[in-house]
This record gives C-alpha cells, structure tokens and sequence, in this order.
C-alpha cells in the first residue's frame, strides 16, 4: 500500500481491557470509504496536473457527477474543494519539484491536502515521510486512489490539526487556506505554535482576501490557472515569518 489511513485524534486504549473489535459502524464506515473510491475511481478522471506534469490526479469533470454524489450522501456532503485545481496548491506543488532540496530528507506535513497535490508533489522531492492532514472523508479518499496512482508514500491523517499541538516535522505546506477569516486565523495561530517549535512553513496562495501577508516573505511566483478558468492568475510561494515582537 502507499497510504495508510489515521485519526487525527489519540485514543490510546485502557490499560487491561480487552482488544477493540469491530463494530457495525467501523464496517459501514469502510463500506463508505470503498462507494467513495469506486466513484472517484470511475466518474473522475485522471490528468496530469496542469503546470505539474510529472503528477497525475483524480479531477472533476463537467459529467462526474458530484451533484448526484451529494444528493446521495446522508452523512453531509460538504464543499468538494478536494475535486478542483487551486492556484495555491498548484504554485506550491511546482515549487516544492523545482527546490527539492527543501524537502529531501525531511519530515513534511501537507495541511489541508484536498486531493494531495502538494503531498505527493513533496514525497517526489525525496521527503523523508509526508503526512498529509485533511478534515474532508471524501478528499481523504481521493488520497488514497491518487498516491497509489502516483506510486508514493504518503500518510493520510483525517482531521482538524489546527487545534493541536505542533506534529513532529519539519516543514508544512500549505497550500489555499487562507479564503475565510476564521480559517485564517486558526492556520495562522497554528503555524505561529509550530515556527516556535522550529518548524518551518511554505505557504501557497494566489493573495486571498484572508491571506496574512504581513508575515509573509515571497519565494517566487507563479502564473497557474484554477479549474473552471481559462486563464491563468498569478499564485505566489511563501515563507511564514516569525510573528515580530511588540
């Protein structure tokens, strides 16, 4: 296999009970997991990446269907941002091939992975291990179909990681989470906890309305064009910056 599936939560089990069996909805979680993957597998279609050649994902299509997927699903469809090309994703993705020395070596972390662009653009680069973090059970799918579709390793961590203390890497990636206010403070308090435990952060991002640009140093930048439109925009790489003193 070249993904394996984790809570983002510890729940370490009591010391003297019995081991955990499988329960009814364990095993209706799996059977959903595997509707999922047979959708993606057969209603999108893969592409190589646009601007990324060397990477080829499950993308959406004008007949993929996701609007049937969501009338079907009982159990909340949300945004399917993991379907879709970001301008973000796509800079960085290109960035982190082009600078591998950046990577190689290293344990990396994809925040907000959607599909897993930037993940396996990382585990290409030669990272030691790569974990990529998402709170979306059907982006956590199409993970799995696209690194095993890319041949890479790459650990797939459902969940809110933005509450949590800093994970054991040393680079995280973020890639287009700086498009609501909420969400932008919550990664940017998050980042701040982990540039204070020496981690360092990559940001991509085509300058969202929510993008802290005040603690942010440009790396390069990139013309990249977002699914649903014909042409391209520019899309900048970052460094966080430690937060200044007062």
């Amino acid at each position: 296999m070249t993904g394996t599936v984790e809570n983002a939560g510890p729940f370490p089990g009591r010391a003297g009970t019995r081991e955990r069996q499988p329960k009814l909805h364990d095993r209706m979680d799996q059977e959903r997991v595997a509707d999922l993957r047979d959708f993606i597998r057969r209603n999108l279609p893969v592409m190589p990446v646009p601007g990324v050649p060397e990477i080829r994902l499950h993308k959406a299509s004008s007949s993929s269907g996701l609007g049937r997927l969501a009338e079907q699903d009982e159990h909340g469809f949300g945004s399917p941002y993991w379907a879709y090309y970001w301008a973000g994703g796509l800079a960085l993705a290109r960035y982190v091939l082009d600078n591998p020395d950046l990577i190689i070596g290293r344990r990396v972390l994809d925040l907000g992975a959607g599909s897993g662009l930037v993940a396996i653009a990382a585990a290409k680069a030669g990272a030691r291990e790569v974990v990529a973090a998402e709170v979306d059970r059907y982006a956590i799918a199409a993970l799995g179909l696209n690194t095993e579709l890319n041949g890479v390793t790459v650990t797939h961590l459902q969940g809110d990681l933005t509450d949590r203390a800093p994970p054991a890497v040393d680079v995280i990636l973020v890639g287009d989470l700086f498009y609501a206010p909420d969400l932008s403070e919550r990664v940017t308090s998050f980042l701040n906890r982990c540039l204070s435990c020496g981690i360092c952060a990559l940001v991509g991002d085509p300058w969202r309305a929510y993008l802290p640009t005040s603690r942010l140093d440009e790396l390069a930048r990139y013309d990249v064009a977002e699914t649903g439109s014909p042409a391209t925009k520019p899309s900048g790489v970052f460094a966080f910056l430690v937060e200044p003193a007062r």
